[in-house]
């Protein structure tokens, strides 16, 4: 606010100015027989003149709230108020002349008249200028608002799409115990301090936007864990990862989600089991995430892999804004692999 107050100022006063500098060259040079005192109160005359009238006519134009109008209808209420206080200011101008040259008051319409028509151009020009300045930092305005509208909706998308896979992921890991129960009660108890475990890791990483890639890779762990006890032998799991990107900064769960998605829709399904790839390279300017597993694609639509798959696209494409790309695909006619490639930005 004080800055576009003392835009307005600066612009005011220094083209007020301006234009009295240049009346009073024209003056001083075009007619001789005046004296330089007469031009000089009447060109500073002139100049206060016109900053007090526009700046009154900039309060009328706020108290009369034309600054929110459309542009249909606000033309012609700026051009007759500009008709107005041209009239007003050549009227006083008029005044001012006769009492500093003492030459007796004779009004001319036709004098009057043309007078007015040469000030209306300043006052047009003036609010020209004005409301140009007004309607772009309006836009500039409303474009800051509409970003942070949209920064905030996709803020609070974010965080419904992180909770989501709180419970999701709680339920897989509670099937995963639930059948030691009877069996095995020990393995059972310990299994469950490393779910408590787990939840408590994935409870503080899970608030954050985003969060290194090790840690990421921790939960991911302590999830296979919790998974090899249902699973045993039939469930293999191979990692291929390259230290230099373990610092990259990844939404949480984003991983977890694609490894929960190859043993669920993939190793569960085969009597035998399976392997689960892991990966994690750079690529160029791109940091690729990979999870392969042992199964086949049977549909390539979307919604068919469930919440997880889908809520990956959603958050990549509200994190990164089309710098993050996911695939997933038949990668040969045992195994299918799901891709994930961010820019190092």
């Amino acid at each position: 606010m004080f800055k576009a107050r003392r835009t307005y100022w600066m612009a005011q006063i220094g083209g007020w100015a301006l234009l009295s500098l240049l009346i009073f060259s024209a003056s001083t040079f075009s007619n001789q027989s005046i004296d330089l005192k007469t031009i000089v109160i009447s060109t500073s005359c002139f100049f206060v003149l016109g900053i007090m009238l526009t700046h009154l006519m900039r309060y009328f134009f706020i108290a009369m709230g034309w600054l929110n109008m459309r542009l249909t209808n606000l033309i012609p209420r700026v051009l007759i108020t500009s008709i107005v206080v041209a009239a007003i200011m050549s009227f006083l101008n008029m005044l001012v002349s006769h009492f500093v040259s003492k030459i007796p008051f004779k009004f001319s319409v036709v004098e009057f008249s043309l007078d007015v028509s040469a000030t209306l151009i300043f006052f047009v020009l003036w609010n020209s200028v004005y409301f140009t300045f007004h309607f772009f930092q309006r836009s500039r305005e409303q474009e800051v608002n509409n970003l942070q509208l949209t920064a905030s909706h996709n803020e609070i998308e974010l965080k419904n799409l992180r909770s989501q896979l709180n419970p999701h992921f709680l339920f897989n890991s509670l099937n995963s115990i639930r059948a030691l129960i009877d069996i095995e009660p020990y393995r059972a108890q310990e299994n469950i301090t490393k779910l408590s475990n787990l939840l408590r890791k994935s409870l503080i990483i899970g608030s954050e936007q985003l969060v290194p890639l090790e840690e990421e890779l921790a939960i991911v762990q302590d999830y296979l864990d919790l998974e090899k006890v249902r699973f045993e032998e039939r469930l293999e799991i191979v990692q291929e990862l390259d230290k230099s990107v373990m610092h990259f900064l990844i939404p949480p769960f984003i991983l977890q989600t694609l490894v929960e998605n190859a043993l669920k829709h993939g190793v569960s399904q085969l009597i035998e089991g399976g392997t689960v790839w892991i990966r994690a390279k750079k690529r160029g300017e791109s940091i690729i995430l990979e999870v392969e597993n042992n199964g086949s694609l049977r549909s390539t639509r979307k919604d068919s892999t469930g919440i997880g798959i889908a809520n990956t696209l959603r958050r990549l494409e509200l994190q990164y804004k089309g710098k993050a790309h996911f695939q997933i695909k038949q990668n040969t006619p045992n195994t299918v692999i799901a891709t994930i490639e961010i820019k190092d930005i």
